[in-house]
């Protein structure tokens, strides 16, 4: 399932949990990466444009961004029969999540504003897509949570139809606070970033 959004970066949710009969260990499985695009350029068009064109891109909104975070989740599953009911013997939520995010080859060649500028913005490109990984780290311990806590069925496929109404929910929940915090960041941008550029000139006058 993958979900378009944001107007200033990007967040590419493919959120996928296989329900499968094997055995599997009591912990959420969290594993991330980054990855870098790299840009060119002097001036701040130069940057603007770099970043147009080299940005990640995605088929859900067709455009390019200065950064974004792809996050998958997945999981096994696994149901016991005894005493006429069917309960979950075990569940296992994986997730994994790639920031990528710009990096600037020519700085040392640019001048002190641009790189100040620069600085601020990568800065905050980064804390972004790292807040969009924290989410999906607590949805995927929420989720997991919930999958060994859902009472027993009378038959395994009901249970099943409960794991999955349960994953279908949460992840649905993570999406929207996902979008919810893409809105408040793109509302706040220009101040949080007059805010960043203030306090680093003060900092290396």
């Amino acid at each position: 399932m993958k979900i378009a959004r944001r107007p200033r970066y990007l967040v590419s949710v493919a959120a996928i949990l296989a329900l499968l009969s094997s055995q599997a260990t009591a912990e959420t499985i969290v594993h991330k990466t980054v990855s870098y695009f790299q840009i060119g350029g002097t001036t701040a068009q130069d940057l603007d444009r770099e970043l147009e064109r080299r940005g990640p891109y995605t088929m859900s909104t067709g455009a390019r961004h200065p950064g974004a975070t792809r996050i998958r989740f997945g999981g096994d599953v696994t149901y016991v029969e005894s005493g006429g009911r069917c309960r979950v013997g075990s569940a296992k939520v994986t997730l994994k999540t790639q920031l990528v995010l710009p990096k600037w080859k020519n700085r040392k060649r640019a001048g002190k504003d641009l790189a100040l500028i620069w600085d601020a913005l990568s800065s905050d490109i980064r804390r972004h897509e790292e807040r969009h990984a924290e989410i999906a780290r607590q949805y995927a311990r929420k989720l997991e949570t919930s999958l060994k806590g859902l009472r027993p069925q009378r038959e395994c496929l009901a249970m099943e139809i409960k794991v999955a109404e349960t994953t279908s929910r949460i992840i649905d929940a993570h999406d929207k606070d996902q979008m919810r915090f893409d809105r408040v960041e793109a509302a706040n941008f220009e101040k949080r970033m007059i805010r960043i550029l203030n306090y680093r000139s003060k900092r290396n006058p």
